[in-house]
């Protein structure tokens, strides 16, 4: 089945702590249904000093967080927009908003 999300889309958090907020989809986890979104649902890990860290300490990482807590930004109003897959002529595979406005090009046949 077809996901709504991939990397590299703008999506608008719609459930959760961070209700409201859009970010760039960073990493798309299939086998478990979530996402990694930048700037959202951020937590500290804390680190030995190693030679990426030398210092050690805390650092904040972005968790990941549902699929279905995210809808993709539609270009025309840049809100959160459910999304339909259709096919044109040439038999290349889009998604759609439901208004109709083009969100990207999935594959071309």
């Amino acid at each position: 089945m077809a996901k709504h999300i991939k990397k590299g889309d703008m999506v608008e958090v719609i459930a959760g702590a961070h209700k409201g907020t859009t970010g760039k989809v960073m990493r798309v986890m299939l086998s478990k249904n979530r996402v990694i979104v930048e700037g959202v649902n951020r937590r500290y890990k804390h680190v030995k000093p190693s030679q990426k860290y030398p210092q050690g300490g805390r650092i904040q990482i972005e968790q990941s967080v549902h699929i279905s807590n995210i809808l993709p930004l539609n270009p025309k109003t840049s809100g959160g927009t459910r999304v339909r897959f259709t096919t044109d002529k040439k038999g290349v595979k889009k998604r759609v908003a439901v208004d109709g406005a083009e969100i990207g090009i999935l594959r071309k046949a």
